[in-house]
Order: structure tokens, then C-alpha cells, then sequence
């Protein structure tokens, strides 16, 4: 009996690809945190902030939501919850209690992370020193802080899933797909909103007129970046110099010293390819 036991259980451990745990991989989590931008919606702008404790500021057409903590604090963070609150979350836009999250969080584009990727990214979070700071309360306007209306805008505009390849494009262009539609979820900011704060459709990463903070978002089709060669603009996302000389404006700037200047050379070139691919579209007018 005992050696049919170990029998089953070499044969087992021959099934289990090499490296592979159940707990996840915090290394590679923390990489992941970083293409995913989690540090700058969850880190106030003061000097000194405590990273991943909350705090971080989002000005809207609907009021001002607040980036909360997500350190292991028991009380203050994530530290009651449990891996599967943690993928709920992010795969549905759920609380632990079952209330929904407002799309402020961007779990329309992180629906899109597979499994292994959030297993990862919540052992890194589980890493974090915790902080106490209390997670700030949004302050929306009438009526938009009900939560319960929550539900018709995902009946319009939340397909939860995680991501699936489209078998006709090379794998790098998969995988900067994969890195701009869900971990970098670059079309929260840079496509265009309708009177419902739903993303327009028709015009993915096409910019808008007035994002968030009243200001023009940038174009990101080859309408815009065809006047830039892969270099110039592997040089802006990586630095933040754009080829005649100017800077990059300040959300985007941190966006590209947390984000993008953290990208491994692959993945890097990985999104300029998937870029280069999508369909050009006009900017929106004033």
C-alpha cells in the first residue's frame, strides 16, 4: 500500500509543470504590478506616501473617487480577505460582501487578467508591509454614489472574462494585446466616454476631448502615432521625451516611470507592435 502511494505520488509530481506552486509567484507578481499601474491609483501624490496605502485622488464628471488601501493591514487593507475575494474583485467588480465596485476601478479591462497572472499579483500584495491608513470615502454626486446603479451600467458596458487570445495574430502581437486591453488597461483612460462614463466602442484608443481631470487624452491608433517611428516612441515610453523635445504631461509621465519605463524590453516592444495594429481612428473633436 505504501508503495503504491508513493507511486501515485511521484507520478503526480510528473504532472506539475516545473516551478509551479499554489501560492503563486510574488516576484513575478511585484513585475506585474507594475504593467498593471497599481502603484499610481493607490499611492497619494504627497511626498513620503506610503505605496499601496490609498489615498490617490481620481476627478471625475461624477465626483472625486479616492484609490483605496491595499496593503495586508487586517482593518485598514486587504488583510481579511481571501485569494478568491481578491479575484471576485477583480474579475466581476465585486466587494466581499457582494456590492459592486464603481468602475472608477478598472475591472473592465482587469476581468481580462487570466489566473495565473491574478494568483501572482495577489501573492505579491500579500508581500506588502501594512500600512493603517484608512481608506479614504469617495465623494460623488447625487445620485451617482449608489451603488445599486452600479448594476445597470454592467448590464451596458462589463463583459467579465478573462482574456482569449485571438489565434490569428503572432504571439507578440497576443501578448501586447494582452498587456494593453487587460494588465495596462490603457483604453480606461484613452478612449472617449459617453454621458453614462461608458467607454465608446466604436472609437477604442482613440483618445477624448476631456478625460477625467478636464484634460485632452492622446490618441494612441496610428492616426496619431504613425508620425513617430518605433524608436521615438519606444524613447517616450520609456523616458517621457517626445521626439521634438517636449515632456510627457504629468499623468502621463508617472504612468511611464511606474509603468512602462518598468517594461522588459518584450513586453515593451510587444505593446509598440500591438499599437501599430489597431485601427487608425481621428481624434475626437473639441
Amino acid at each position: 500500500m505504501h508503495a503504491l502511494r508513493f507511486v501515485a505520488f511521484v507520478i503526480l509530481l510528473a504532472g506539475v509543470p516545473e516551478g509551479a506552486t499554489a501560492q503563486g509567484d510574488a516576484k513575478r507578481g511585484a513585475y506585474l504590478t507594475k504593467a498593471a499601474g497599481c502603484v499610481g491609483c493607490h499611492t497619494e501624490t504627497k511626498k513620503d506616501a506610503t505605496p499601496f496605502a490609498g489615498g490617490r485622488a481620481l476627478k471625475t464628471p461624477f465626483g472625486t473617487f479616492y484609490g483605496p488601501n491595499i496593503t495586508p493591514h487586517p482593518d485598514a487593507g486587504l488583510g481579511h480577505w481571501s485569494e478568491a475575494d481578491f479575484v471576485r474583485a477583480m474579475r466581476q467588480g465585486l466587494r466581499p460582501d457582494g456590492a459592486h465596485y464603481f468602475p472608477a476601478f478598472p475591472y473592465p479591462s482587469f476581468t481580462r487578467i487570466i489566473d495565473a497572472d491574478l494568483r501572482d499579483l495577489w501573492a505579491y500584495l500579500r508581500t506588502l508591509p501594512a500600512s493603517a491608513r484608512p481608506s479614504q470615502a469617495h465623494d460623488l454626486k447625487f445620485p451617482f454614489g449608489w451603488r445599486f446603479l452600479v448594476t445597470g451600467w454592467k448590464w451596458l458596458f462589463f463583459s467579465p472574462g478573462p482574456y482569449s487570445a485571438d489565434q490569428k495574430q503572432t504571439p507578440v502581437l497576443q501578448r501586447g494585446a494582452y498587456l494593453v486591453e487587460a494588465l495596462g488597461h490603457c483604453g480606461e483612460c484613452h478612449t472617449g466616454r459617453n454621458f453614462l462614463g461608458g467607454p465608446k466602442r466604436d472609437r477604442p484608443l482613440a483618445g477624448a476631448a476631456k478625460g477625467p481631470d478636464g484634460d485632452r487624452i492622446p490618441n494612441l491608433t496610428p492616426a496619431r502615432l504613425k508620425k513617430w517611428s518605433d524608436g521615438e516612441l519606444k524613447g517616450f515610453l520609456q523616458t517621457g521625451l517626445t521626439p521634438d523635445g517636449d515632456v510627457a504631461a504629468e499623468t502621463m509621465g508617472e504612468v511611464i516611470r511606474n509603468t512602462t519605463g518598468e517594461l522588459t524590453p518584450g513586453d515593451l516592444a510587444a505593446v509598440i507592435a500591438y499599437l501599430r495594429s489597431v485601427p487608425a481612428i481621428a481624434d475626437e473633436p473639441d
